[in-house]
């Protein structure tokens, strides 16, 4: 059986670490994989495609990044509504997105939630033809529409922004604004949350718990079930923890350094 491409984004430095594991991942497991970008890529493998993001979102001039962080990961949000509804029967991944077993979506959709009430967009599957994606494609292309999902503490901030003629621009807006509880919002409106799978399947080890990732293997595979075919790194956090902490190694005993050494690929 021939796997589903998988398509990621990516703008920024030579990969990292978790970034060649996370690929190397995709690549040992049969998943015929494409990086998109707007510049050469450095450190990719030779076994992954490389193709230019213009072809999805034309004009890199228009990226936007988190103003927090510098992040363009609103853009990258954007980018990958964009290529599922374009590209039918591809799987987006994001670059800290391992992959444990092979992806298999249903009827065209693969994705998870993180909790009872909220989709991870880290690894996405849409139906070219989703009503979703359509709903978020819209939302993109207004970069100051108010964002009902958001934390009430939020939201009140923003519409008193529009009110006083002064609109929050979504780079100013908190983390993930137009990720996964924007997704989250059009999937329940359309019916379409129900395809969700349990998080144990892409995210065995929450957000909270990802240091987890730096201890004993054992305490990762612990969270790992029969069913699970991802494990997410959390990559900004990670990587910095990584880099800070432990010099930008593994630490040694740690499920970082066992599937390093399973992929072949050094810190």
């Amino acid at each position: 059986m021939s796997l589903a491409t998988i398509a990621m984004f990516w703008d920024g430095p030579p990969l990292g670490f978790i970034e060649r594991l996370c690929v190397q991942s995709f690549v040992d497991a049969g998943h015929p994989l494409v990086m998109f970008s707007y510049g050469a890529v450095e450190g990719l493998p030779a076994a992954v495609e490389a193709a230019p993001a213009s072809d999805i979102l034309p004009n890199p001039k228009t990226m936007i990044r988190h103003g927090r962080t510098g992040s363009p990961a609103p853009y990258s949000d954007k980018f990958r509504y964009h290529l599922l509804a374009r590209h039918d029967g591809i799987i987006w991944a994001d670059t800290d997105a391992y992959c444990l077993r092979p992806f298999v979506p249903q009827d065209g959709y693969f994705f998870g939630r993180e909790n009872d009430d909220v989709v991870a967009s880290g690894v996405l599957a849409l139906p070219a033809a989703s009503p979703t994606l359509r709903s978020l494609i819209a939302l993109c292309e207004d970069e100051y529409a108010i964002p009902v999902w958001m934390r009430r503490a939020h939201l009140r901030e923003i519409r008193e922004r529009a009110r006083a003629g002064d609109p929050m621009h979504v780079s100013e807006m908190p983390w993930g604004v137009w990720g996964p509880r924007a997704l989250s919002h059009f999937l329940k409106a359309h019916d379409e949350f129900r395809h969700a799978l349990p998080p144990h399947v892409l995210y065995p080890v929450p957000f909270e718990d990802r240091r987890l990732y730096f201890r004993n293997a054992a305490m990762t595979w612990d969270k790992v079930r029969e069913d699970t075919v991802s494990i997410h790194f959390y990559g900004r956090r990670c990587r910095a923890r990584l880099k800070l902490v432990h010099d930008g190694v593994p630490p040694e005993g740690s499920i970082l350094a066992e599937l390093a050494d399973r992929h072949g690929v050094a810190a």
